[in-house]
């Protein structure tokens, strides 16, 4: 692989403007499928063969007039202090904004406030239920522009008039405050290389991938449905894993002319060695992206999958555009610099990462036990950690999501924010509406249960839906306790009528949703941890380094499940960070986590430790090697998650909490893989193993075909025989 490449470096530098035009086009014309063939992106959450998906299936072929599978809104008028809606004045303009809400586009029905008993005990608050014919995903900005409006008539007269439902969101989307990482990661190339011209390559390459990566997206949108989040995924992972890798390329490119190569056998070398290593750090990446496939849940593998091409072209790009630019820019990367700061990469003197092992490896065991209790201790936390999915409580508390639910919560209880829809089937028998007072009856005598309305029956007769109002509200546990003991009188239903029952409605799909990713995790989990095993052992052929590895990898992810749940279920550091408000933690957010974090843990494990085998293989003494290797590789580590870091960071200042709470979940666990585990555990560990470290069976070792990430076979070719390059690796002009 490492001479492929190399070959593929020399001919990408050779005819640079060809590589670089190709590049350009290809940017274009996706940029030009992006602006024409785009389609609306979705906000909802569903995974096909839970209950609550088959019931609202069943609904829109049996009760189509229901609306089930539709938006909802649910509009809150609050009379003006000290006053009621028993005020002929107040109940006109509440009519008023019914009968505007009712012209507006896409409503199927709207549910009167005053026939449906729907006002407040004190009489102060009335609620109106809006159902749309479309999924609330659909919904243009003109259609929720006229929901909006149908308030201004009880504004005019001093109604307080808030909104809340899935009808309401808008598309989450990417703020000039999340670009701020793009910013710190210009800083730190800047003092990474001390050059501009060097700085700029990384950047460049990068948004060159990432546009191609989200105007991909975007063209995908327009022939399949896709979550909001996908694009801002891709965006996230793109950026960092672009920079990245073109850090890891420049780096070696500046190295070996340093050493008095000319650019473009320089640019060669760079691709088959630092290369080889991206092309293995991207295909964990890859592959990890990638495997949420496997869970069953559609729109996280649309997330994997949309986040994985982008990684692939991030690597493409690394291969091929960057050495095309190296040769536009050629020895330029080592000029340009920035008085005060200096490039020490070749310096004599001991360096901070060399100070760092030795360090380590002479208090090895206090250093690792010290770190192992600083994961510890960080991750008790996530022993509370609770999942669920955002709901109108989650909204910043000015917007008038939150306020509709503090309302309602305060007026009708926090269950009405989230009422369940109860069908009730009879086949082809039109008994359904006797079946669904005897279901109303037992579910009346259900705990937490506020009330049960009288049921709604189709034409036909045959099917039923009852709306069932729990105490709790829609994230508690009470109300997760109350749709399964809804769903167990299915049974007895059944045996006493014939009536099938079922329970939909979004707090139940929510529910069967968060359930579901529940149950994939340990699965996803296993099979990230089995494939870091086979990967690494293919790559360092050692059973004790692999090992280690994902042992660390499982420690980095328990400490930041525990660092989420204290900052977006506990409250802790909401101020500083700007986290709105607390809750349960996105249910997609662990299995997305552990995906994206392997991967990039990978990156700085090949990285840093391909280095220290290298060292042993040539003989080194064990400690030695682990101090030589990490002299090489953490530099560029320190700065690679430093980049990561700063990217991911950006995404706290987004509004939407699930953004929030995947920026700072992947900052922070890159801050722990690469500095505590990576960075200290490994060294530590490294050191007291020695060479048990590299241990591996004699038939194993056979079996195992060599990869040569580190490209040693292509150095050891070209610096063995001068004419090597000539005869053997020259590209083909």
């Amino acid at each position: 692989m490492a001479t492929f490449l190399y070959r593929l470096g020399r001919l990408s530098f050779r005819r640079r403007k060809l590589v670089a035009g190709i590049w350009i086009a290809i940017l274009a014309v996706f940029g030009m499928g992006a602006v024409t063939l785009s389609g609306q992106l979705s906000n909802s959450i569903s995974i096909p063969g839970t209950e609550s998906q088959q019931a609202i299936d069943h609904l829109s072929e049996r009760f189509p007039q229901a609306a089930a599978g539709g938006g909802t809104a649910r509009v809150v008028m609050a009379a003006p202090e000290g006053e009621t809606f028993a005020d002929p004045a107040n109940r006109a303009a509440a009519e008023q904004v019914v009968n505007q809400l009712r012209g507006a586009p896409e409503v199927a029905n709207v549910a009167d406030p005053f026939q449906a008993k729907a006002v407040s005990p004190d009489g102060s608050v009335a609620l109106a239920q809006v159902s749309y014919e479309v999924m609330g995903f659909e919904l243009s900005e003109a259609d929720r522009d006229a929901l909006m409006a149908a308030a201004d008539p009880g504004r005019a007269a001093g109604l307080q008039v808030e909104f809340g439902g899935d009808a309401v969101q808008g598309m989450p989307e990417t703020q000039a405050t999340e670009v701020l990482g793009v910013a710190v990661a210009a800083v730190v190339l800047l003092i990474t290389f001390g050059s501009l011209i060097a700085a700029g390559l990384p950047l460049l390459t990068a948004l060159v991938g990432v546009g191609i990566g989200m105007a991909g997206v975007m063209i995908t949108s327009g022939f399949t449905e896709l979550n909001s989040n996908t694009p801002i995924l891709a965006l996230m992972i793109g950026l960092a894993v672009g920079i990245d890798y073109a850090l890891f390329i420049v780096s070696r490119y500046r190295h070996e002319l340093s050493l008095g190569r000319d650019p473009e056998q320089a640019a060669g070398r760079a691709a088959g060695t630092a290369g080889s290593a991206v092309v293995f750090a991207g295909l964990t990446v890859i592959i990890a992206l990638a495997g949420l496939v496997v869970v069953g849940i559609p729109f996280l593998g649309e997330m994997g999958i949309a986040a994985a091409v982008t990684v692939a072209i991030a690597v493409l790009i690394a291969l091929t555009l960057l050495p095309a630019v190296l040769g536009f820019a050629g020895k330029r990367v080592l000029g340009g610099r920035i008085p005060g700061l200096r490039n020490r990469e070749h310096s004599d003197k001991p360096t901070l990462g060399r100070r760092w092992a030795t360090l380590v490896a002479r208090r090895r065991v206090p250093v690792l036990l010290a770190a192992l209790a600083g994961l510890v201790v960080v991750a008790i936390p996530a022993t509370d950690m609770q999942l669920g999915l955002p709901n109108d409580s989650n909204a910043a508390p000015e917007s008038t999501r939150h306020k509709a639910y503090e309302l309602v919560s305060q007026s009708f209880g926090e269950g009405a924010n989230g009422p369940l829809t109860v069908v009730v089937d009879t086949g082809e028998d039109a008994g359904a509406q006797q079946a669904a007072l005897q279901a109303a009856q037992r579910i009346n005598g259900l705990d937490d249960v506020a009330t049960v309305a009288p049921p709604t029956v189709n034409p036909q007769g045959n099917t039923a839906l009852l709306s069932v109002i729990p105490q709790s509200g829609p994230s508690s546990q009470a109300t997760e306790d109350l749709v399964a003991a809804i769903r167990d009188q299915a049974g007895p239903l059944r045996s006493a009528t014939g009536a099938d029952l079922s329970v939909t409605g979004q707090t139940a799909m929510n529910i069967d949703v968060s359930e579901k990713l529940a149950d994939a995790l340990l699965p996803y989990l296993a099979l990230i941890v089995g494939l870091a095993f086979l990967l690494l052992m293919l790559v360092f052929r050692s059973i004790i380094v692999p090992l280690k590895a994902t042992i660390g990898f499982l420690g980095s992810v328990a400490a930041t499940f525990g660092a989420v749940v204290a900052v977006f279920q506990w409250g802790w550091l909401n101020d500083l960070l700007g986290v709105d408000s607390t809750g349960p933690i996105m249910s997609m957010l662990p299995i997305l986590l552990i995906g994206v974090l392997f991967g990039l843990a990978m990156d700085y494990q090949v990285f840093l430790v391909t280095r220290m085998r290298e060292e042993h293989v040539h003989g080194a003494e064990p400690n030695q090697a682990m101090i030589t290797g990490f002299r090489h590789g953490s530099r560029v580590v320190v700065a690679a998650a430093l980049i990561m870091i700063s990217v991911f960071a950006g995404f706290v200042l987004a509004d939407q909490a699930l953004i929030q709470s995947i920026g700072f979940a992947l900052a922070f666990g890159v801050a722990v893989d690469a500095f505590v585990i990576r960075m200290t555990v490994v060294p530590a560990v490294m050191s007291l193993l020695g060479r048990g470290a590299w241990w591996i069976p004699g038939w194993l070792d056979r079996l195992l075909p060599n990869v040569d990430v580190e490209g040693e076979k292509l150095t050891k070719a070209l610096d063995g025989d001068p004419d090597t390059e000539r005869r053997e690796l020259q590209p083909a002009r």
